[in-house]
């Protein structure tokens, strides 16, 4: 099971099974308009170890629900 865990104003623990595996942060530009999202997993295991979807270690992307989808 994947889910959310919201730390602060656009800061998320991403946790899988129970165990925090990465965050999701929301990036803002100087004039506080919303850029895009990062999604990063905290460990750097090998393609075959890393938990679904992730292919890369980070990823961007344009809103949350894209980025946890």
């Amino acid at each position: 099971m994947r889910n959310l865990d919201r730390l602060a104003v656009g800061s998320y623990d991403l946790v899988l099974d129970g165990v925090i595996v990465g965050s999701v942060v929301r990036e803002v530009s100087a004039d506080g308009g919303h850029r895009a999202w990062h999604v990063e997993l905290l460990d750097d295991p090998p393609p075959d170890c890393r938990p679904s979807p992730f292919r890369e270690i980070e990823h961007t992307s344009p809103t949350l629900d894209a980025a946890t989808a």
